[in-house]
């Protein structure tokens, strides 16, 4: 539907293939941590203490992390976290887990910690090939995302396609280890609260990763996989428009038919419908 070859910054939804690099450059990680590494975390206690103790192994502190200094991510967690009296920091950018997993790989290899996002950087290029690799080509365009690592482009089918034969690994594989992680730890890859978590605990073996500008991607364990994006980056109809793919998609759940609603005078008064 709409035009499936049209190239766009996945944004987040980049993160298992980034893990998968990663995981290939000796990455020494599995469940929770792993998971944590794929994310983009609420900010909750639990991520943060992941984050840390990724940290740990590599025997760095949060200093070494080179996310933009932000708040929690959940509205709910952030207020809370000021209420404590809390300010921007870094480790609580959402892809602060990612990037502890960054400077793990470059510690365990001998890498520079320092440049760990110049797209030159050793951690980067195996991430890149990694993405050629998945992709079926090499990125059309490079630029840089919001916690300032490479951000690789694609077609939009493309992005579907890597997710696929990520979960379609074989036991044993690298693929296996990493989808095996996001499934059991779904909290972990995003937050408690969050849509992504209910909908993989609604459908066993599923992975599922948003990425900013309203882009989402699902892995079935069959090897099929799903990409979207909302061409003005508005996110409303995000969850409403991957629940109705899944549907048509031969999939049935609760989680699928949640529709946002619209409210006046505080009141619902309507809700998003997917008309296709």
């Amino acid at each position: 539907m709409g035009d499936p070859g049209t190239v766009v910054f996945p944004r987040s939804s980049n993160k298992p293939i980034q893990a998968l690099g990663m995981l290939r450059a000796g990455l020494p990680l599995e469940g929770r941590l792993l998971a944590i590494a794929t994310a983009s975390h609420s900010g909750e206690q639990i991520h943060l203490a992941a984050v840390r103790e990724i940290l740990a192994l590599a025997g760095l502190d949060e200093s070494a992390l080179q996310t933009p200094a932000s708040y929690p991510l959940d509205p709910h967690v952030h207020a809370d976290w000021l209420r404590a009296g809390g300010v921007r920091e870094p480790i609580c950018m959402d892809c602060s887990g990612k990037h502890a997993a960054m400077l793990l790989t470059c510690v365990i290899n001998g890498w520079p910690t320092q440049t760990y996002l110049d797209p030159e950087h050793p951690l980067q290029r195996i991430i890149t090939e990694t993405f050629t690799e998945l992709t079926g080509g090499p990125p059309p365009v490079v630029g840089i995302d919001g916690c300032g690592a490479p951000l690789l482009a694609t077609p939009l089918q493309q992005l579907a396609r890597a997710v696929g034969r990520i979960v379609q690994g074989p036991a044993g594989s690298l693929e296996a280890r990493l989808v095996a992680a996001m499934v059991a730890h779904p909290d972990h890859v995003s937050g408690t609260t969050r849509w992504e978590r209910a909908l993989m605990q609604a459908f066993p073996g599923l992975v599922a990763k948003s990425g900013a500008e309203s882009v989402f991607v699902a892995g079935l364990p069959d090897g099929s996989a799903y990409a979207l994006k909302i061409e003005d980056g508005g996110e409303r109809p995000l969850h409403a428009v991957m629940g109705r793919v899944l549907e048509l998609a031969g999939l049935d759940a609760v989680v699928l038919h949640e529709r946002p609603v619209i409210l006046g005078g505080g009141k619902q008064v309507g809700e998003v419908r997917t008309t296709f």
